[in-house]
């Protein structure tokens, strides 16, 4: 893994940094933003960024919420001393997809980081092209290569992008995030469904149903709900204590 460190304990920072290079792991470590500003306007060359919160000048929060809104596709790992739910809220709704605490272990960091670059590369890997001419028609409704219609939108899975194509318009294009395109696919796959079982999309998506995981959800179903309002005929619709269901009417 190449990893973009921000870090401003300088004894700490130097243990993660042998640590995870002992690891198979390449470092690039920096103590703030203005020192990382050169890697930070090209943090596609990494693999993840690891990004402490109370870093001196620009906070961590500030940080990844700008490389999210430029890399929309690089994984971004928060190290918080933090432990407010308001603040790791916080921390997801600035582009995190994940959190660690401090004081952490090495092994979990490790395991964490591993975990959101395997999503990464899992979520965007591409079908191979059709060749000119040979596009299959899709039924709405219905996926080719994991495409999706519904309303009017065109969700391309594997290329991260929500499509609005309402008639006679131009319409409008999103780039998600893994984790979003991830929870639409369920929904859009569950769709009809009469309950969508919260504790299934946690486990299914995160591996666990925690207090923590269950606020990340809330926040993406927030993001989605945002994107899909465009179309009041597609709704998630939330079952109190249960869970959703997805209605395209």
């Amino acid at each position: 893994m190449k990893v973009l460190y921000l870090e401003d304990e300088n004894l700490l920072g130097r243990i993660v940094k042998e640590s995870l290079e002992s690891r198979e792991c390449e470092i690039d470590w920096f103590t703030n933003g203005h020192a990382a500003k050169p890697a930070l306007e090209s943090a596609d060359k990494y693999d993840i960024a690891v990004l402490d919160v109370q870093l001196p000048g620009e906070d961590g929060f500030t940080i990844g919420q700008r490389l999210r809104e430029k890399f929309p596709n690089l994984p971004i790992l928060y190290l918080t001393a933090r432990v407010q739910a308001k603040d790791v809220l916080t921390g997801f709704e600035a582009g995190g997809n994940d959190y660690v605490r401090k004081p952490f272990s090495m092994e979990e960091l490790l395991v964490r980081m591993r975990n959101l670059v395997q999503m990464r590369k899992g979520g965007t890997a591409s079908p191979a092209p059709d060749q000119p001419g040979d596009a299959p028609a899709t039924a709405p409704g219905k996926s080719s290569s994991e495409t999706y219609e519904f309303g009017q939108f065109i969700f391309d899975y594997p290329n991260l992008r929500l499509h609005f194509r309402p008639p006679g318009s131009e319409g409008l294009t999103h780039q998600l995030s893994h984790r979003e395109a991830e929870l639409l696919r369920l929904f859009v796959k569950l769709k009809g469904q009469s309950v969508i079982q919260r504790k299934r999309i946690l486990l299914d998506l995160w591996h666990d149903d925690g207090f923590f995981n269950s606020r990340n959800l809330d926040v993406y179903v927030r993001k989605l709900r945002s994107m899909l309002e465009a179309d009041p005929r597609v709704r998630i619709i939330t079952l109190r204590g249960v869970g959703y269901r997805f209605v395209v009417e």
